[in-house]
């Protein structure tokens, strides 16, 4: 029996973390909800600069995507992350989604925004879907301007705390998306443990996604022509040019 196929996440953590603590991060939710899908945990490309929130509860390595001033209105190595993340995605994908927590998803939104204008990734496929936790806008106008010029068709889930300090600029990055669903939570700046409530949400986003990937992977399979069948409507159109010159 031929194996289902599984849709390709890359899963972006948050700042001084790492990929294998946002893997520990999302094993908080239930192993079903992921379970059609390969999730791939990448490590930032920067060694931590400074002190982790984590040092003590995960170990080391900690990583960085980029680094930025206390307003997040400028960046250091942004530019050089995003082609590393690029490159990634072409050599190893293609991915189908985005999922990231903190600085992971404020630059997983951000790359689903620059595709859509055709500033990056103009040799993947598009990115079909974000699960953001704790994202948010980059606030440089010369970023912003592009990256949110017109509403991103990708659909989105955007987990937000009551209790987080980037509640305000989540809430932000949700105007950029067509349509996006938000799960609140009473927590703070965290993965949450998600309620019954929640689950449902989410388990039932997550399969109208599976439904809009596999209805994609048909047309697909629909639109590409078999090359016999081409040799063939090339041969027939010969013959049928021959006949008529004859004629």
């Amino acid at each position: 029996m031929e194996q289902e196929k599984k849709y390709k996440v890359l899963c972006l953590h948050g700042f001084r973390t790492s990929g294998s603590f946002l893997k520990k991060q999302i094993s908080k939710w239930h192993p079903s909800i992921f379970e059609k899908f390969d999730m791939v945990f990448l490590d930032g490309m920067f060694p931590a600069g400074g002190k982790s929130d984590i040092e003590g509860v995960f170990p080391p390595p900690y990583f960085e995507w980029f680094q930025f001033n206390k307003e997040f209105t400028e960046y250091t190595n942004l530019d050089e992350c995003i082609s590393y993340l690029c490159d990634y995605m072409v050599k190893n994908g293609p991915f189908d989604g985005l999922l990231g927590f903190s600085q992971g998803a404020s630059l997983a939104g951000l790359l689903i925004g620059y595709q859509a204008q055709c500033k990056v990734l103009n040799d993947h496929p598009p990115i079909q879907f974000m699960v953001s936790v704790s994202g948010s806008k980059f606030r440089n106008p010369g970023i912003s301007d592009v990256a949110y010029k017109a509403p991103i068709k990708a659909k989105s889930v955007h987990f937000i705390g009551e209790k987080d300090w980037l509640k305000v600029p989540s809430e932000e990055l949700t105007t950029a998306f067509h349509d996006p669903l938000i799960i609140r939570h009473p927590q703070g700046h965290t993965v949450p443990r998600l309620d019954e409530t929640s689950v449902k949400q989410l388990s039932e986003w997550i399969s109208s996604i599976l439904e809009d990937l596999k209805s994609l992977d048909a047309h697909q399979v629909s639109d590409s022509v078999n090359p016999s069948d081409k040799d063939n409507v090339g041969v027939e159109s010969a013959e049928n040019l021959m006949n008529e010159v004859a004629a």
